[in-house]
């Protein structure tokens, strides 16, 4: 038989003259397609799954699921006419046919505006680490301290569950409110500033009251309430400005943002801390200074975010307000990275959230130069902590992006950071402290780098990204509560049991075995994720 028996080539009339359309009239796409167009459908190619050759597809319950539906009558059956057909995979890029170098909100940013957008996530992360850090970790426990000795863990304690049941409604609701904004400088640049003037103009009074638990568990809470109007919009740019390809890229400079922030944090903060009251105060005036800048500096750096006033929304009415703040339904996995980024979160905050105190009342208990001797631990830790979790932090996330994974890396990190933990609880001394911002810092380094990129991976619809990162981002003030609870209480009963007012060590013993094991429950939930690697 001839071709023009056949009925021709593609692209060649037959010998009849009769053109089929569809079939003999298809352009040569060797031809027709622009060396860009092809190099964007190689790079949406899949490789299918190599089949072993003793293999019977026949018998494979993916083949036989597509024929039963097949046979029922539905859209597929034309993959059911043979028998190795391939089952289609929902996560599939030939089912999500979108450009990874596109940003979700329709712009193709060119290599100077993901530069751009990289130094601001990751110079805003830093910025707003340190003092945030230096003042949690270590100035606000040596306030309290000065305040009442015996009752400085509780207080502590309420301080920050208070602030962060702000923070968590602050997350939500301005998350939400991002989304429904539209204005002429965009929908989340906005926020950033406004929540940077209120968390600075907060801090900046704290140092005129700050002996007066009273008004600094106010002023506190107005301080995380500003940082979480800053915070929820922020996240959201990643979702909305940073394209697919390169998004475990920037996710990793932000998480070395947030590893180098939080070490230098203990740094900066112990060594204000050296320096007594004077000290103390100027901690709070230089992150009064930090967070009123910072908004308007991280705006100023990305690429201009355009106006979205005509951008399409729904009427406002108390209903339709209500129901933007709830939570996405059959998202699963969704679920799995918010608990799991919880306890994550909840076992560091058990021991960073307490670290001054660990040091001086379990490392050097009962010496007299116990302070002294804290903060100088707590200042080389944080160098240590910081090499190793720039070194995680600046790998961690170009390599996922190569391999395209993310579940494991990140399950794996929450082990490590565990292993961590054990070291002063097998060396109660100053060698095992120093472990533990090794191990754990490397492992907290590479969690910070992936787990961003994990989490807006596992978003449900990318319309409500900043209602959703939102509620994802309550891991951040939720795991605050249970780090200071946990520990708090651990620590009250152990004094109660003793009858003492001073913290017992063995009361901290406790406390890394809590944390021990909900870091680990945290890894098991990750690996619970379906939808990514």
């Amino acid at each position: 038989m001839t071709n023009n028996e056949a009925g021709g080539t593609a692209g060649k009339k037959p010998g009849n003259g009769y053109v089929r359309p569809g079939i003999d009239d298809r352009p040569d796409l060797d031809k027709a397609l622009t060396p860009e167009q092809k190099e964007a459908v190689s790079r949406l190619a899949v490789p299918l799954p190599k089949k072993a050759k003793s293999e019977d597809s026949a018998a494979s319950v993916g083949v036989q699921e597509t024929r039963m539906v097949a046979e029922s009558g539905t859209p597929v059956a034309a993959m059911a006419s043979s028998v190795d057909a391939a089952v289609l995979d929902p996560n599939s890029a030939f089912n999500d046919m979108r450009d990874p170098m596109v940003s979700a909100d329709g712009h193709r940013p060119s290599k100077a505006e993901i530069l751009r957008l990289g130094i601001g996530f990751t110079l805003s992360a830093v910025a707003c680490a340190i003092p945030w850090v230096a003042l949690s970790t270590v100035i606000l426990p040596q306030v309290l301290e000065n305040i009442n000795p015996a009752t400085k863990e509780s207080m502590l304690g309420t301080i920050n569950a208070v602030g962060s049941i702000v923070a968590l409604l602050a997350n939500v609701i301005f998350g939400t409110l991002s989304d429904m904004t539209r204005s002429r400088f965009g929908k989340r640049s906005p926020w950033i500033v406004l929540g940077g003037l209120i968390a600075g103009l907060s801090v900046g009074l704290i140092a005129v009251g700050q002996h007066s638990f009273p008004a600094i568990l106010v002023l506190w809470c107005c301080a995380q309430l500003g940082y979480n109007i800053m915070l929820a919009p922020f996240v959201a740019t990643m979702s909305d400005r940073v394209p697919d390809k390169v998004r475990g890229t920037i996710s990793g400079f932000y998480g070395a943002g947030i590893a180098t922030g939080q070490t230098l944090g203990n740094v900066v903060g112990a060594k204000l801390n050296d320096n007594g009251a004077t000290g103390v105060t100027l901690g709070w005036l230089i992150g009064a200074a930090v967070f009123v800048l910072i908004g308007i500096i991280t705006v100023a750096i990305w690429p201009r975010e355009g106006s979205n006033k005509n951008e399409k929304r729904e009427e406002i009415t108390a209903k339709s307000v209500l129901m933007n703040f709830r939570p996405p339904r059959h998202a699963p996995d969704f679920y799995f990275a918010l608990v799991g980024r919880t306890l994550m979160m909840g076992g560091y905050w058990m021991i960073n959230g307490y670290l001054f105190y660990i040091s001086q009342d379990y490392i050097f208990a009962g010496q007299s130069n116990a302070k002294d001797s804290a903060n100088a631990l707590i200042a080389v830790m944080g160098v240590i902590t910081l090499v190793v979790s720039l070194i995680a932090a600046l790998t961690a996330g170009p390599i996922t992006d190569k391999i395209g994974r993310r579940k494991l890396p990140v399950a794996l990190a929450s082990c490590l950071f565990a292993v961590g933990i054990l070291m002063p609880l097998l060396m109660p001394s100053r060698t095992g402290m120093l472990l533990f911002a090794a191990v754990a810092g490397l492992g907290y380094g590479v969690y910070n780098a992936i787990d961003q990129a994990l989490n807006v991976s596992v978003l449900p619809n990318p319309d409500e990204a900043g209602k959703d990162l939102g509620i994802l981002n309550l891991a951040n003030t939720l795991s605050t509560v249970i780090g200071s609870v946990f520990t708090s209480t651990i620590i009250s009963i152990s004094k109660g049991m003793h009858h003492v007012t001073a913290t017992p060590p063995s009361a901290y013993r406790v406390v890394f075995i809590v944390a021990i094991v909900i870091v680990l429950i945290a890894a098991y939930l990750i690996m619970r994720i379906k939808k990514v690697k």
